[in-house]
């Protein structure tokens, strides 16, 4: 999803604004810094280094940043649940010590004549606030002190959301796995740095900060490739904004044994009950004609290219089944998505569908559009390419893991997918210890995705326990 409609918005646009770019190209480009203007060049240069005045967005924050509207943004969060209610002074007190250690969080975004780019945010906060019935609201680039990341507490609940023009799922995952130890420090509990909990006495390291696609950036790339519409799997639009939310919680050690029974991973069982109960809910509605049923599945590059950077470093793949090719079998889809992900999931693969994202934003001609020429643009071809192609977005960071001091004090954790730019629902996963937490979360009233997801899994003898907002 973020690959096809990236890379297509900008080649589209490319391509039809010829006249407009070579104007703009002979009047030249300027970049712009808080403090001074200066040529690209120096610019680009200064990016990389920690104590620079601005940062330049990678591939994925100049997606999330042009689809950013009034009624939707692209946010994510991250909730860990503690052994005693939360103490909202201590936490505070971890937040602005945290804070620091992350300059690439530690910013607002500003729009630009040509793009948008972050700097560093000196205005007071991020504050701590009590959570709220829906959550991952839009962002408002003017309001909040201009903070891209909101911290929230409930009882024993620390929440976490993430603006993803700043971070992937990883990145935000160490900054919320220090924030937490910290935390326990503030409430007298001793936790030393280590096992993925970064030091906070140290400064920031520009290898944190690296735009890692354009490290790993390779000599092939990609070509467009324009993919079947998929299934929609849309409901009715709730009134803005309604934000549904519905968890599962199961056993990790049963749901592990029973995706090794049909020879899966869970990432490719779960995708598989997911691609199921969405082709026999297409089934039900009896439409003209059966589309594919495609997921937007993330990959974390990390992987496969070495980096410790905090801020994007993901694409994404695309298993699917087409109904138009006669009945599947349940096992058959879990073959079929099995497959799929080691047949594409591998570096060439990979390295090559990234590359060419980077190509794009390096095209001269391009960078001297100016930005409300391009956001439209982005935001169309994004829905044709990334949007029309897929059914549903499945994610799964993995399992989050904690230093053996900070163990006893977190009970459990759990993840939620903002809104979709349409009205169905994404799904996510974390697990933590031996419960795995899935969520559906998405403004459209039905709830028949998540209901017949978890339906299926106890058939499985998978148990079950729901909690949600609705």
């Amino acid at each position: 999803m973020l690959n096809s409609g990236f890379a297509s918005a900008y080649h589209i646009f490319v391509k039809k604004k010829r006249k407009i770019i070579v104007f703009l190209a002979a009047r030249g480009a300027l970049c712009y810094n808080t403090v001074q203007m200066s040529n690209c060049k120096e610019r680009g240069e200064a990016m990389a280094r920690p104590n620079s005045k601005w940062y330049r967005l990678d591939n994925a924050g100049i997606l999330y940043s042009a689809l950013q509207k009034e009624e939707y943004s692209a946010i994510y969060r991250f909730s860990a649940l503690l052994d005693e209610p939360v103490r909202p002074a201590a936490l505070q007190n971890a937040i602005d010590r945290v804070i620091p250690r992350f300059p690439s969080f530690a910013v607002r975004i500003r729009r630009g004549l040509f793009w948008y780019y972050l700097e560093p945010n000196t205005a007071p906060g991020p504050f701590l606030k009590a959570d709220v019935a829906n959550p991952c609201q839009p962002v408002r680039f003017r309001e909040d002190n201009g903070w891209l990341v909101r911290f929230y507490y409930y009882r024993n609940r620390i929440s976490l959301e993430v603006f993803h023009a700043l971070s992937d799922g990883a990145g935000a995952l160490i900054f919320f796995r220090t924030l937490l130890a910290e935390y326990l420090r503030q409430t007298g509990i001793s936790v030393p740095a280590g096992n993925g909990v970064l030091d906070l006495e140290e400064p920031p390291r520009k290898e944190e900060l690296e735009d890692a696609y354009a490290r790993y950036a390779g000599r092939h790339a990609l070509g467009l490739r324009r993919m079947p519409k998929a299934y929609a799997n849309t409901g009715t639009p709730e009134p803005f904004y309604t934000f549904h939310v519905t968890m599962g919680f199961v056993p990790l050690g049963k749901l592990r044994e029973t995706a090794r029974s049909y020879d899966a991973s869970i990432t490719e069982y779960l995708s598989a009950v997911l691609i199921h109960v969405l082709l026999e809910k297409q089934r039900r509605e009896h439409p003209h004609k059966e589309r594919p049923v495609a997921l937007a599945v993330p990959i974390n590059l990390r992987s496969w290219f070495p980096s410790e950077t905090v801020r994007n470093f993901i694409t994404t793949v695309r298993p699917s089944i087409d109904p138009a090719l006669g009945d599947y079998t349940f096992p058959e889809i879990v073959s079929q998505v099995r497959h799929y992900m080691k047949l594409h999931v591998h570096r060439q693969e990979l390295q090559a569908a990234f590359t060419g994202n980077v190509r794009f934003t390096k095209n001269f001609f391009l960078r001297a559009v100016p930005v409300f020429l391009k956001n439209p643009v982005m935001a169309l071809n994004y829905y044709l390419l990334g949007v029309r192609p897929y059914s549903c977005t499945y994610t799964n960071p993995g399992a989050f893991t904690v230093p053996p001091e900070m163990a006893p004090h977190i009970q459990g954790m759990e993840v939620v997918l903002g809104q979709a730019t349409v009205p169905r629902c994404h799904c996510a996963s974390i697990s933590y210890g031996d419960i795995m937490e899935i969520t559906f979360a998405g403004t459209q009233a039905e709830t028949d995705t998540e209901r017949d997801f978890f339906r299926f899994l106890v058939r499985e003898g998978i148990p079950v326990r729901i909690e949600s907002n609705r």
